[in-house]
């Protein structure tokens, strides 16, 4: 990649759809937060639980992100965390962010359900970036403490904007969860789930056509199913991709076998993400420049991966307009408009 495409792409107005906040805390925060909680953590320094970082597949970093998110016990700890990333996602030109939070790893070990939601939103509306937050739920749990984290989460239905499926995805089909997304959508609340990353493309068909999602995350499978494809781009369906988690987690062997050049060729609007950057090597810029320094992206691929993170968000009309307008105002000084 040469020195001008790494400047735009670095500096260019985006979005980022597809973030666990749970996944952004640093070691040197959970360090931190231990020391403040009292939280006695199995590593004994920053830099041995840095080199425990070594997944070799989804469940396997799983184990260790439920360990770390041990530490997060008050208001406060969810506000510093969430602000932390705001803070790094602001630096990456990031001017929109749909947060993904996960309840259920907190109130399973007490924490008050307010006490997540309320600092995850604090930070959101002390900070510079927009920023919405959508609930997740935990795959490998029951449907029943879906639908029971729901009802405990409506008391602050005005502090987020969407439910969403995460966590180990062999094994725990979308249609699992017809019922709770059922009800999601009755209240109103965006749809989206996990599907076709470490599972297979039927779980997408399932999560588009049981759940009736309108973004799938990840999504990279699809193009094993031809019919799939062309569904997802004749729907403008967008997929969150996130390039260094699916090389961390073995979807990939190596960046430059990726396949997110093929999914944009099929015309499929596709989104780039970090997914859980303090895991996985790197915030929303750092999965740009890795992308583009191992696949053959230009100019026009990065002006076109910039509007669909706007396209694709749930921001209201006139704002996501407005973003897509700064997009294009931005890319006008380079002759790609």
């Amino acid at each position: 990649m040469n020195t001008q495409i790494r400047h735009i792409v670095q500096n260019m107005p985006k979005a980022e759809l597809h973030i666990h906040i749970e996944g952004s805390l640093e070691p040197e925060l959970i360090f931190a937060l231990a020391q403040r909680n009292g939280v006695q953590l199995a590593y004994p320094s920053v830099e041995a639980l840095r080199a425990a970082y070594a997944f070799k597949d989804l469940q396997s970093f799983l184990d260790i992100y439920y360990a770390g998110a041990s530490v997060l016990l008050k208001e406060q700890d969810f506000y510093d965390m969430t602000a932390a990333y705001l803070a790094r996602a602001k630096a990456d030109h990031v001017r929109h962010a749909e947060i993904f939070f996960d309840p259920q790893t907190h109130t399973s070990r007490g924490v008050p359900m307010g006490d997540v939601i309320n600092g995850i939103h604090r930070a959101c509306a002390d900070s510079d970036v927009s920023a919405t937050l959508i609930l997740c739920f935990l795959r490998h749990l029951s449907e029943d403490d879906a639908l029971a984290t729901l009802e405990a989460a409506l008391p602050y239905r005005d502090k987020f904007i969407g439910v969403g499926l995460d966590s180990s995805e062999v094994g725990h089909p979308p249609e699992k969860f017809t019922r709770v997304f059922a009800r999601a959508r009755e209240l109103g609340l965006h749809l989206v789930a996990h599907a076709g990353e470490e599972g297979p493309p039927a779980y997408i068909w399932s999560a588009l056509d049981v759940l009736h999602v309108e973004r799938i995350d990840h999504g990279v499978r699809c193009l094993e199913d031809a019919e799939l494809t062309r569904r997802l781009a004749a729907e403008k369906m967008a997929l969150t991709v996130c390039p260094l988690s699916n090389i961390k987690l073995r979807v990939f062997d190596d960046m430059g076998q990726h396949n997110l050049l093929s999914l944009l060729d099929a015309g499929i609007v596709v989104t780039i993400n970090s997914d859980d950057p303090a895991y996985f090597g790197g915030y929303l810029n750092e999965n740009y420049l890795a992308t583009f320094d191992s696949l053959p992206l230009g100019l026009q691929h990065a002006h076109e991966l910039a509007k669909n993170s706007f396209a694709a968000s749930f921001l209201p009309a006139e704002q996501k307009q407005k973003f897509l307008d700064e997009v294009d105002a931005y890319f006008s000084a380079f002759d790609v408009v």
